[in-house]
């Protein structure tokens, strides 16, 4: 028998009311959402004077997203072969949906005559998130392809994931580099609507007392870590630094803890370092989708592909962040991980 992910108790906002069409949640599941946000604590967002995040089961989120999780929570139905590559915002997540969408689906598509979707789709197009594309139905995704994407904490996962014990792989990064990823990211979302974003000492300021969506950043490394100290078996930790400066090895990792190992024959065809050079930055950003897409379009979430790439490189908070605001930083979630057994550096 699979072991059952364990997790504490959570209290969802149960509905009977059903979905409205084509997935999308019901008025009367919208409304118990609201209300129940509506009764959380609030701090000051990111985003401006009126934005604010509401904090959840120990989280901060927006609104949209909570609703989201909420959904998510109450509807979502994982399957025993479900692969879940689940992350904090801006710790690499495009490119690990990238890998992991390469590896599980190499043997359908020819890299030698480009007809991976890779190729002409975003990669949060191939992997859809849980909170977002399916919170409201399960099936509304390709279902030969078992990947399952999320930046759901831990503790508030649905019971479904926790149930059926599918394996999870998540990835962290240097907390230093996350911050002014994200502090970009909402910039440029920011500016592209005409809105001037808050400063970036405000918002390091925000950040260090753990208030960003999906924050405390540390306390979201911390509930996916001690639950893989719990079910190595069932949990993959990776760390961005360390698949950047080995690729090869992780992927090779990656792809045996899903169930999609590479054969010798494989290996000595090159496989391996197709599926590389097929998720590098460089060859994603500038695939046209990438460089001129948008997704989710015509929605709340609309987001143009391009935000998604910045850099996608190790170290580079040097250029925006002084070394007190790192070494303030690096004290800072060095506390948090005491006794974790999880090392920063």
């Amino acid at each position: 028998m699979e072991p059952c992910l364990s997790s504490p108790q959570i209290h969802l906002p149960k509905t009977n009311d059903g979905e409205g069409k084509s997935g999308e949640p019901s008025a009367v599941h919208v409304k118990k959402c609201k209300e129940i946000i509506s009764t959380l604590p609030r701090k000051k967002g990111w985003k401006g004077s009126s934005d604010y995040l509401h904090q959840y089961q120990g989280f901060w989120y927006y609104d949209s997203f909570l609703e989201g999780i909420m959904s998510a929570q109450d509807h979502f139905q994982a399957r025993s072969q479900d692969i879940i590559v689940a992350s904090c915002p801006k710790t690499g997540t495009t490119w690990l949906k990238a890998l992991t969408f390469a590896i599980a689906t190499r043997t359908s598509f020819d890299d030698s005559t480009c007809t991976s979707p890779l190729l002409t789709k975003a990669p949060h197009e191939c992997v859809p998130f849980l909170e977002i594309d399916l919170a409201n139905d399960s099936s509304n995704r390709n279902m030969e392809l078992n990947l399952v994407a999320t930046h759901i904490p831990y503790v508030s996962l649905p019971h479904s994931i926790l149930a059926s014990g599918c394996k999870i792989v998540y990835i962290w990064r240097d907390p230093k580099d996350v911050f002014v990823s994200m502090w970009y990211f909402v910039a440029k979302q920011m500016i592209s609507k005409d809105s001037e974003p808050i400063s970036l000492e405000e918002a390091f300021e925000l950040f260090c007392q753990g208030i960003v969506n999906y924050g405390p950043y540390w306390d979201h490394v911390l509930g996916f870590w001690r639950a893989r100290v719990e079910f190595p078996e069932k949990i993959m930790f990776v760390k961005y630094e360390e698949m950047m400066k080995d690729t090869c090895f992780y992927v090779k990792k990656l792809a045996e803890f899903m169930g999609y190992p590479f054969t010798s024959e494989e290996e000595e065809r090159g496989m391996v370092e197709n599926v590389i050079n097929m998720c590098k930055f460089e060859k994603l950003s500038n695939l046209e989708v990438n460089k001129n897409g948008m997704h989710r379009p015509n929605t709340s979430l609309e987001i143009e592909n391009n935000l998604y790439f910045r850099k996608g490189k190790v170290g580079d908070w040097e250029n925006e962040l002084t070394a007190e605001m790192g070494a303030r930083l690096d004290w800072i979630v060095e506390q948090k991980l005491s006794g974790s057994g999880l090392k920063l550096m």
